[in-house]
């Protein structure tokens, strides 16, 4: 039976049909189909593992442990969720205990309400007009649009970096919803269910992650 964390999140979709041929050969014990399960995703836990983790040695190790339980746990996986968000879940979890062994661990619900409903600005205040300005509550200072000039382009690699730092900086949930939804692509509804946590809180904090990310790139791509 698979442990409390390995249960799959609910309420969830039902599987698809490329997901249920894939199950059944799973269960089956057919080798190529788990293989094929690993290095479909290997690389996305890999980096999701890395955000909670010391190190990329202990993160392969919890990677290894996550497809333990995924092969322990397909007899009782009933299908309420995608076979991918089944197993970031277990992941996230077991990546999440692994890194805060040290201290005490707080529920993502409740740790993405708290990032979610704090007062904190998703935009500095500062960048807008104050209520005896010409247009009270307009841009001060406007977002700039980097992708009219090639030469600064979202591609250049130093670019990238500052993008990874920057997200590296961001409070735990912000930088995972940003992690999930931007750098590996998820779904809004694919991170609400592997996260368990609300739409409403996976707007915001991916909005507050994407500012804050935008506002360094403002600063390298228009230095004042």
């Amino acid at each position: 039976m698979p442990s409390a964390a390995e249960a799959e999140p609910r309420p969830a979709p039902l599987l698809s049909e490329e997901d249920r041929r894939l199950l059944e050969r799973l269960r089956a014990g057919d080798e190529a189909a788990f293989m094929e399960l690993v290095e479909r995703y290997s690389g996305s836990m890999l980096r999701v593992a890395r955000m909670y983790v010391p190190s990329a040695a202990v993160a392969e190790e919890v990677v290894q442990e996550t497809w333990l339980g995924v092969l322990r746990g397909l007899d009782g996986f009933e299908g309420r969720s995608s076979l991918k968000t089944w197993i970031f879940r277990i992941l996230v979890n077991r990546a999440r205990t692994r890194g805060e062994r040290e201290r005490r661990t707080v529920p993502f619900a409740t740790l993405a309400g708290q990032e979610a409903s704090g007062a904190e600005p998703s935009v500095d205040p500062e960048r807008f007009i104050g209520p005896e300005g010409a247009r009270p509550g307009g841009w001060a200072f406007p977002p700039q649009r980097w992708d009219a000039d090639p030469e600064r382009s979202l591609q250049d690699a130093e670019a990238l970096a500052l993008v990874q730092r920057e997200i590296d900086k961001l409070p735990e949930m912000q930088r995972l919803v940003i992690t999930m939804r931007d750098v590996e692509g998820w779904s809004s509804q694919e991170v609400r269910h592997a996260l368990e946590i609300s739409e409403t809180n996976q707007r915001v904090l991916l909005h507050r992650a994407r500012s804050k990310v935008r506002a360094a790139l403002e600063g390298y791509f228009t230095p004042t």
